[in-house]
């Protein structure tokens, strides 16, 4: 169940002809009362032998009067609107049943507190079967303001118990982070415009992909224009800019000017400030990513976000999150049309994962957002099928540390985003990775070099070999140490190597992960003969990182 409040000035006279009218899209079906502050309040949706005009008039000057009769003493903000909607698999519930939660919400609030009778006045509208309208004036019947302190929080608290009460779908608790939602009335409009998601939606997502891709702050807004923004920068009499707002074209009001939304308003994280703070990890200097290939450098740095998640200081982890959500923003820009749906599900999804009000050392994954730039500058040079899939099954482990990492924190949102982004890039990889898999096995060396390959499979990984050798991944891997081979690699140690890199004990597929590391290790610069003579001699096994977590195991690769 989800409660929404908002606030405004004047009198509740147009929101009370909103509540009874037809709707913007004519979505408002027998309109009326359930519950109000006197349980006898005019109902306009029932009152068959008058004017419904005028029935919405004595509605609206009743509610009203207590604001009325304080004068200029009235306070600026006086109406108080809070919907109510359950969710589409919730029972439908009667008008007596809403009616108790509209009690139980503008007492929660502090609006009309139980057994109150110089309390605010309030009435509950009902239009549609999943949800309700309370409309009520913040000024209390004995002239007072009402004490509604925190009312956000404290009627998001007193929804969770209504889940409870009434057997509906719980939602998870929130921290204040999330983005602000569209409203129905956005809905609506993109309904009407034919657009597959609201104007809020589209401008947070192409935000999100310029912040992710820039590299400065004036390439930040070049790139939101680019996308087809319009901007609208904020300047102070100093010159300064101190914040900016965007709008797409031909998205307009009634007046037809531009409808405008500033950064702030699309996400906590989207303010100026929090942008400047982002591209100021990106930018030019200190640090660069050394020349090399990016996938490889991409993947290499999302393969160390679960260690950051598990040992290092909570500030460095939230900087690794936001950094990868970053990363999925810009993934699917890069991936084929097959892939790219699924990916970006899977990062609007993760983009709720990304935020929380723990405060983000962005340095310390300056790495993985600038190597993901770089893919993203020059997607024809660094176009492979293999980099993409190796990026998506590290950050597959990564966003299963995710899941670990939210719950433990308590995050239950966090934790629900980074669980749908699981499944979304899931399906994503199952379809970057096979044809690339497919295509390595048609290279498959001989039946001679595939029984060498598998005894040095027997040696390095004896508990996964049997596994391995059966699964249909066998024959790409076969190709990667070939190739890694002809190179200059030797197949044994590289082998070695790839299983030290991370154990394969909660891998999907032990073949398909091996076949990533040794394709990336392969492509390294092979040692000469000395060297790999004395790696040979010198080389410790040492412990295998630790398996995901119970609960994430098996979920990725």
């Amino acid at each position: 169940m989800i409660p929404k409040i908002i606030t405004g000035k004047g009198s509740t006279r147009r929101l009370i002809a909103y509540l009874f009218g037809k709707g913007d899209a004519n979505e408002h079906v027998d309109p009326h009362l359930v519950a109000s502050w006197n349980d006898f309040a005019p109902d306009p949706g029932r009152s068959p032998h008058r004017d419904p005009k005028e029935v919405e008039k004595q509605l609206f000057t009743q509610l009203d009067q207590p604001v009325a009769m304080l004068g200029r003493r009235a306070p600026q903000t006086t109406v108080w609107h809070c919907p109510v909607r359950a969710a589409p698999e919730d029972p439908i519930l009667s008008d007596a049943e809403w009616a108790e939660i509209a009690r139980r919400v503008v007492a929660a609030a502090g609006i009309a507190p139980a057994g109150d009778t110089e309390a605010c006045r309030w009435v509950a509208v009902r239009h549609a079967d999943d949800h309700i309208h309370i409309a009520a004036t913040l000024v209390r019947q004995d002239g007072r303001r009402p004490k509604r302190d925190y009312d956000v929080r404290a009627v998001q608290r007193e929804a969770r118990q209504i889940e409870v009460d009434y057997g509906l779908r719980r939602l998870k608790p929130g921290d204040g982070t999330a983005a602000k939602r569209p409203t129905s009335k956005e809905h609506f409009k993109a309904k009407r415009l034919g657009q597959d998601a609201t104007s809020r939606e589209i401008l947070r997502r192409r935000v999100r992909r310029a912040m992710a891709a820039a590299s400065t702050e004036t390439e930040f807004f070049v790139l939101l224009e680019a996308s087809g923004v319009v901007v609208r920068l904020k300047t102070e009499p100093s010159g300064d800019v101190s914040g900016y707002s965007v709008s797409l074209p031909g998205d307009v009001n009634k007046q037809g000017e531009p409808i405008w939304y500033a950064g702030s308003t699309l996400s906590g994280d989207l303010s100026l400030p929090q942008v400047r703070k982002r591209l100021a990890t990106t930018a030019p200097a200190p640090v660069t990513v050394q020349p090399g290939n990016p996938w490889h450098q991409a993947t290499a740095a999302a393969e160390r976000i679960p260690h950051h998640l598990t040992h290092s200081d909570d500030g460095v982890a939230q900087g690794q999150l936001a950094a990868l959500g970053g990363a999925l923003d810009l993934l699917s820009l890069t991936a084929p049309a097959a892939a790219r749906a699924e990916l970006e599900r899977a990062a609007a999804a993760f983009e709720r994962a990304a935020r929380s009000r723990i405060a983000a050392d962005h340095a310390s994954a300056r790495v993985l957002r600038r190597s993901v730039q770089a893919i993203w500058n020059d997607p024809v040079r660094h176009g492979e099928g293999a980099g993409l899939a190796m990026l998506i099954d590290a950050a597959l482990t990564a966003v299963a540390y995710a899941v670990h990492w939210h719950r433990t924190r308590q995050h239950a949102q966090q934790e629900a985003a980074a669980e749908r982004a699981l499944v979304h890039l899931q399906a994503a990889y199952a379809q970057v990775a096979e044809p690339v898999l497919v295509g390595l096995a048609h290279r498959s060396p001989g039946l001679q070099s595939k029984r060498r390959y598998a005894h040095h499979l027997q040696e390095a990984v004896p508990e996964h070999a049997e596994r391995i050798l059966n699964d249909r991944a066998w024959d790409a891997l076969a190709t990667v140490l070939a190739e890694a081979e002809a190179a200059g690699h030797n197949a044994s140690a590289l082998l070695d190597q790839a299983v030290r890199q991370r154990t394969l004990d909660d891998a999907r597929s032990p073949a398909r992960a091996l076949t990533w590391r040794i394709h990336r290790l392969g492509q390294r610069h092979a040692p000469g003969p000395q060297a790999q003579a004395a790696t040979a001699r010198h080389t410790v096994q040492r412990p295998a990182t630790p398996p995901l977590f119970p609960e994430a195991k098996g979920r990725q690769r």
